[in-house]
């Protein structure tokens, strides 16, 4: 069991160590994909901010758990702490409403015509960073950090490196500087996002992640499985529970 744990935190990464003065802006929903870019960034930059939107989501829960995983990190990290600055909200209901998902609608999730599932929330990630490029402009922040991943995802087209390496040279022809997007979690499956938070912060970081972050899409906060809270049947859940099964099965 050492020697396979020991391979798969080869395979994910080592830990990372402050390169240079950078700063970084994570975008934050207070998941577990989102708090491992967090305590990663944290590792690697000596300024943080985080920002999180607002964009009509069904379920505030996701929006209560960012202070709450915020809170616990710094626990777990507080020699960190000076690193981590400010967080933002920023105000997207109106472009939720355009989508009518399973994400902003009481509507059933599904495969829709187009074989995409009823969560995807088109343009999604592109508003995101488009809106975080300028805070961490105004901000003076070098560097975006986002949990996107095509290794383990529902087939969402904005999660793609492909997309995101697109909307980078977009963002920096825009602003007319360099405004890189770091995504540490692109080619990690879901079992290895486990490793990476173990890795980073231990049985600490793995609690704050099972006990605070927030995934679940149907917004079930009052059942704490193994994994954290969730419904337990819905897509977002099921991948949840798989990779952490295999990671601690490991």
């Amino acid at each position: 069991m050492r020697a396979a744990r020991l391979a798969d935190r080869r395979l994910v990464m080592s830990d990372p160590q402050p390169s240079s003065t950078a700063s970084a802006l994570v975008l934050f929903s207070g998941g577990q994909d989102s708090a491992t870019c967090l305590a990663w960034a944290l590792k690697r930059y000596l300024r943080v901010e985080t920002v999180g939107f607002d964009y009509g989501q069904r379920h505030s829960v996701e929006l209560a758990a960012r202070l709450r995983v915020r809170a616990g990190i710094l626990k777990v990290f507080p020699e960190l702490a000076d690193r981590l600055g400010p967080d933002h909200v920023i105000d997207l209901a109106g472009f939720g409403a355009i989508g009518q998902t399973a994400m902003t609608t009481d509507r059933a999730i599904e495969i829709d015509p187009r074989g995409l599932p009823t969560t995807f929330v088109p343009g999604r990630n592109l508003v995101f960073l488009t809106v975080a490029s300028a805070l961490a402009d105004r901000r003076a922040l070098d560097v975006l950090v986002g949990g996107m991943c095509e290794t383990d995802f529902s087939g969402y087209p904005d999660c793609r490196r492909e997309t995101i390496d697109a909307m980078q040279t977009a963002l920096c022809l825009g602003l007319g500087k360099s405004m890189p997007i770091e995504t540490p979690l692109m080619w990690l499956t879901k079992a290895q996002t486990w490793s990476l938070a173990d890795q980073l912060g231990g049985a600490g970081l793995v609690a704050v992640i099972v006990e605070e972050s927030h995934t679940c899409y149907l917004g079930e906060r009052d059942i704490l499985h193994s994994w954290g809270h969730g419904c337990g049947v819905c897509p977002a859940c099921e991948l949840r529970a798989a990779g952490h099964e295999e990671w601690a099965g490991a």
